[in-house]
């Protein structure tokens, strides 16, 4: 049959749409990169911008060879657990997907890459950026996508057999993306351990404050701006329209979901603002931004299918999450530069279960069923909507936990037992600049009277 001219229309609209949404998620590298570079203290900003390319470009080739078709892969032998199709994108475009979809997704999984990096910054070897790097989005990640977001995952709200008579609902990936990046940054910070001079002899903490505030705030401003082709672009049409409204459909919803994201992002920051306020005696951007972040990671699983002031629900307790976290990761001699384990890993375990409180049936109907009409599904506990959701969620918080926990906790332990986890300790105090990449960022550099040239870091190396 012929393809009407309004069919092409509408096709070439929503391929428009899901391509900007990609270049905007891709933007959010920068943002990464930018926030990464300034938390991290001068003598390692080169190397921490390098890793994040590195995720980037490493990402892209695992994620085109394996990720891909282990997360949407089909086919005759499909099973709810991991992709078989679609390998080096073979036999793509197909009728379920296109290469805007391949681009869309994978702008996600390098994306877990750099959350992953930044909790392992400033004392790790360059060449366990490669490996880990290579893996996570090549392997683990993908198969916890093809639980959550392919048509046959077993966590899949749309798939024949609903956990829980609900499926998960992880729109754009508090768990998928953010908690999958949180727990393998989590192995990979314990592992390795804390920062040289991160603790004193007695055990408190010595503040290793990042060099560059400005850095941090264009990063939180980058990712901002990217998280909204991460949460509205998820929609991946913008021109379906709900049969029971003449007026409305996922334009309205894009919408929407834009709204709730800005809005808990916002309440997380100010809240963060004040908490830390309390806690330290002093205002501080920093931690204002990791807090507008962590509200951001809470409301990804939930932004489609919430109303507006629950967004500002989850935004609070996203920021009393981190907030919490972050105390007990000092009491524990925990050490993550970026605080990438507690703002990802546990803004978006608290998102999962927001959404499993607070999900409206109307809007849950709309995001999976196109606003069908006499269509029925579980929705949030707090709105009367059963145990089936939150149940779903929880079930996705622990089986994240555990997958990644049993994929890259053993990785980061053969690293470090090869020893090509960890840098020596002579190299860390000198820098990861000069120690392995030949120079500092800054041609201005000046901190801690540490060598000015890779030369004069040799000369030192052979003194000692």
């Amino acid at each position: 049959m012929d393809v009407t001219w309004e069919t092409s229309v509408t096709d070439s609209i929503n391929a428009i749409y899901l391509l900007f949404s990609a270049y905007l998620v891709f933007v959010m590298q920068l943002g990464f990169a930018m926030l990464c570079a300034g938390s991290v203290r001068a003598k390692n900003a080169m190397n921490i911008m390098l890793t994040n390319v590195v995720d980037a470009v490493v990402g892209s080739l695992s994620y085109f060879l394996f990720g891909f078709a282990f997360a949407f892969g089909g086919g005759s032998d499909s099973n709810p657990f991991i992709g078989t199709q679609y390998f080096a994108l073979k036999d793509i475009p197909s009728s379920s997907y296109d290469y805007s979809f391949f681009l869309y997704q994978w702008a996600f999984a390098i994306a877990v890459a750099g959350i992953t990096s930044g909790s392992i910054a400033e004392r790790t070897q360059f060449s366990a950026y490669l490996i880990f790097s290579f893996f996570l989005t090549g392997f683990v990640y993908p198969v916890v996508a093809h639980w959550v977001w392919s048509s046959n995952g077993w966590l899949n709200p749309a798939s024949t057999s609903l956990l829980f008579g609900s499926g998960s609902i992880d729109f754009a990936g508090s768990g998928v993306v953010h908690l999958v990046g949180g727990i393998a940054g989590l192995w990979g910070a314990l592992i390795e351990g804390p920062r040289v001079g991160r603790f004193d002899a007695f055990g408190k903490p010595v503040q290793m404050r990042g060099h560059n505030a400005t850095l941090v705030v264009l990063g939180t401003f980058l990712l901002w701006f990217g998280w909204f082709g991460f949460n509205p672009g998820s929609f991946n049409k913008i021109l379906v329209s709900y049969p029971d409204s003449f007026d409305e459909g996922n334009w309205t919803a894009v919408g929407r979901t834009a709204v709730t994201t800005t809005l808990s992002g916002s309440t997380a920051g100010i809240v963060t603002l004040f908490g830390r306020r309390l806690l330290v005696g002093h205002w501080d951007a920093l931690d204002v931004c990791n807090g507008v972040l962590g509200g951001f990671v809470a409301i990804t699983s939930g932004c489609s299918v919430v109303e507006p002031w629950a967004a500002i629900v989850c935004g609070f307790f996203a920021a009393c999450v981190l907030i919490g976290l972050n105390l007990i990761a000092s009491k524990l001699h925990y050490d993550d530069p970026l605080e990438a384990a507690q703002l990802h890993g546990g803004c978006g375990a608290w998102g999962l279960i927001f959404t499993g409180l607070f999900a409206k049936e109307e809007f849950v109907i709309q995001t999976y069923n196109s606003g069908n009409v006499g269509i029925t599904r579980p929705y949030g506990l707090l709105l009367g909507g059963g145990l089936g959701l939150i149940g779903a969620q929880i079930v996705e918080v622990m089986t994240i936990i555990s997958w990644v926990s049993v994929t890259m906790g053993p990785l980061f332990y053969l690293l470090h037992k090869l020893r090509i986890l960890r840098i020596s300790s002579d190299e860390e105090i000198a820098g990861l600049d000069i120690s392995s990449h030949g120079g500092y960022a800054y041609n201005a550099y000046s901190e801690e009277s540490g060598p000015q040239r890779y030369g004069d870091y040799l000369r030192l190396q052979e003194q000692s």
